[in-house]
């Protein structure tokens, strides 16, 4: 696809994206200690299929080679890096969980994730947290006219080592 410039494009770019983090603010009081990441799962699927009129973006996804995703959301649970398939895993006091949403919305593609922590958290996670959302604002400040991914990268791998942590580079 190319750069997309038609003001209708990037509203329903916006709303799809929008919609993403909607999911995202509605399954926050239900990230408590005893509930299962699958129950998460059929939660936000519930709420992007019949609130938001949209397509779970994962549900069924495979990649070559893969099979298919099983979930309307992706839940990983403290040392999982990326994409956990929801299930029967009980969420624990002290758990930290990165939920990943990816929508369909008017046939755009809504995709962010958002860390929870359910109770308390220890001191090294919430430091981690922290230096990953900066991470984050630091990436964002990259983009612009002329800039590349590797301008984002660089700048998100600068700051993450700087504070004593790593970027995984396969993702």
């Amino acid at each position: 696809m190319g750069i997309v410039t038609d003001p209708a494009d990037l509203a329903k770019m916006r709303a799809a994206c929008q919609g993403a983090a909607r999911t995202l603010d509605f399954i926050a009081p239900y990230v408590v200690a005893g509930v299962t990441t699958g129950e998460l799962d059929k939660r936000c699927l519930a709420f992007i299929t019949e609130e938001l009129g949209a397509k779970s973006a994962t549900v069924g996804y495979a990649p070559p080679g893969y099979p298919h995703f099983p979930g309307a959301i992706c839940t990983s649970v403290n040392h999982q890096i990326c994409h956990g398939i929801p299930g029967n895993k009980v969420l624990q006091a002290g758990d930290s969980l990165n939920i990943d949403v990816t929508i369909i919305l008017d046939g755009w593609f809504g995709d962010t994730s958002r860390m929870f922590h359910v109770g308390e958290q220890s001191i090294l996670s919430r430091r981690l947290s922290t230096i990953t959302f900066e991470c984050m604002w630091l990436g964002i400040d990259q983009v612009r006219p002329g800039s590349t991914l590797g301008d984002v990268g660089h700048a998100i791998q600068k700051h993450a080592e700087g504070n004593g942590f790593s970027v995984v580079r396969e993702f």
